[in-house]
């Protein structure tokens, strides 16, 4: 009966696997989206005899006992922080993070969150936002008689207007950076929380501190690697097979057992 609920752990091990891998592919289009990787544990093991115990029969010491494992679960997905190539848009408000840092938005509910999807736009009132309406931080308003805007690799982000030279600085955007990035929250929509185990963010200026500097018109594109996602779906798919066949032959084991005459 052990073997069945062994390889049954197997199975829902490799089934959330195989859901983390779906999740990386279907996001191959999204823009800063990091692959996820799905991490196991084996679970407690049943002592049936200790290492390093003393036989009872002649007194020696056993040098491996006996340790038998309960299966697997669950311990982390964690996210593969790696660059995405930059693809050219031409936008003037799409802003690609070349190295470490992210975007800093405001919530209707007031938290911060954090973004690496530069996909930047412009509301009716000017102000600078992201696809979904969210104002990025510090708050930026571009007027409206403004001819064409231009963002440096610092993130400054200057004006310019018809009949005027000189362009005129509206502001500055900064990255923040974190202690541990792998622990922020992923909440959908390209956005992240703060955590305790992220720890709180680095506000810095683009190119200061070890943070990244800005492309503007291009895009940080998907860092997914097809090839190796579709390796690693065949790999759970055999695995969950394998984990399958397990339990066939522990139920035709139990079967000839019941039938023993």
């Amino acid at each position: 009966m052990r073997a069945l609920k062994i390889a049954a752990t197997g199975m829902s091990a490799q089934q959330m696997r195989v859901e983390t891998i779906s999740n990386n592919l279907a996001n191959m289009s999204t823009t800063g989206y990091n692959a996820r990787r799905a991490e196991f544990s084996d679970l407690h093991y049943q002592q049936m005899s200790r290492p390093g115990t003393v036989n009872a029969a002649d007194g020696t010491i056993l040098p491996t006992g006996v340790q038998l494992g309960l299966g697997v679960r669950p311990s982390a997905v964690t996210v593969h922080l790696a660059q995405g190539s930059l693809s050219a848009t031409g936008g003037d408000l799409d802003v690609a993070i070349e190295g470490r840092g992210f975007l800093e938005v405001t919530m209707p509910s007031g938290l911060s969150a954090y973004t690496r999807d530069g996909s930047l736009k412009r509301d009716a009132d000017g102000l600078i936002v992201t696809s979904d309406g969210f104002p990025v931080q510090p708050e930026i308003t571009i007027p409206t008689d403004a001819r064409s805007i231009s963002i440096n690799a610092d993130g400054e982000i200057y004006a310019y207007f018809a009949d005027v030279p000189e362009p005129e600085l509206l502001g500055q955007l900064t990255l923040a950076t974190f202690a541990n990035a792998k622990g922020l929250e992923a909440t959908g929509a390209n956005l992240f929380l703060e955590t305790e185990a992220s720890g709180p963010p680095n506000v810095t200026d683009p190119g200061s501190d070890g943070t990244g500097i800005l492309r503007q018109g291009y895009l940080e594109d998907s860092s997914v690697d097809a090839v190796r996602e579709v390796t690693e779906l065949i790999e759970a798919q055999r695995g969950y097979e394998l984990n399958a066949k397990v339990i066939t032959a522990a139920d035709q084991m139990l079967s000839a057992t019941t039938q023993i005459r």
